[in-house]
């Protein structure tokens, strides 16, 4: 049984729970909030936390903990694991664990970095050898034509490098409080504005379904 599929693949289960489906994709980032912002409070009502470190390992353990109950739920109720939510817990779980067995929060802010390199650099590299392999994701949600299909795979590469790039000068540069709201509230609506942006590119492109065709 295949069990991690498109993130566009809808079942009948994703289609019966939409709230469930966004929750499960933000929860794991709203805890991670939560940890970091109560952090020493949660060390004082459950002083085994201390053993983790500042609150900003405490943020990460409790990151992953969320993240792998996120995908225990996705696969039981949705039948599948989406791709990138699979990856990305993937690294969450790597770069945290190397986070709190080093004490050291380099290696879960360079997280969004090495996720969003990876993607860029995948889809740029196929899409190099003629492969549009965003069409492999998104091709149960959108029928476009090939054109379309080397322009919309090409502009997210780029944009999932200029994430990569956007994370490494905030969590440089910034306090740690001004990264994690940058990462809990700023990524998500900068991904929903792009997301709408290609929508004229979208609408160009979209090949009309043999059937549609048929009823005009």
């Amino acid at each position: 049984m295949q069990t991690i599929e498109s993130d566009t693949t809808p079942t009948k289960e994703e289609k019966q729970h939409p709230m469930l489906k966004l929750a499960l994709e933000i929860g794991p980032l709203l805890v991670f909030f939560f940890g970091n912002l109560r952090g020493e409070w949660l060390v004082e009502r459950f002083p085994a936390l201390s053993a983790i470190g500042g609150p900003l390992l405490v943020a990460t353990a409790l990151f992953m903990v969320a993240t792998v109950a996120s995908l225990i739920v996705s696969k039981i109720v949705f039948k599948h694991l989406p791709v990138m939510p699979f990856v990305s817990g993937v690294v969450v779980l790597v770069f945290g664990s190397l986070s709190i067995w080093l004490q050291d929060e380099t290696f879960i802010k360079m997280k969004p970095t090495i996720v969003n390199t990876l993607f860029g650099v995948t889809l740029l590299v196929g899409l190099a050898f003629g492969k549009s392999l965003l069409g492999y994701v998104f091709n149960a949600a959108f029928q476009l034509d090939e054109a379309g299909w080397k322009k919309l795979t090409f502009r997210w590469g780029i944009f999932f490098l200029f994430l990569a790039v956007i994370n490494e000068v905030v969590w440089r540069n910034f306090s740690d409080e001004v990264w994690i709201n940058f990462k809990v509230w700023g990524t998500m609506p900068i991904t929903i504005i792009f997301t709408l942006a290609q929508m004229p590119l979208i609408m160009r492109h979209t090949v009309q379904a043999p059937e549609a065709e048929a009823e005009k």
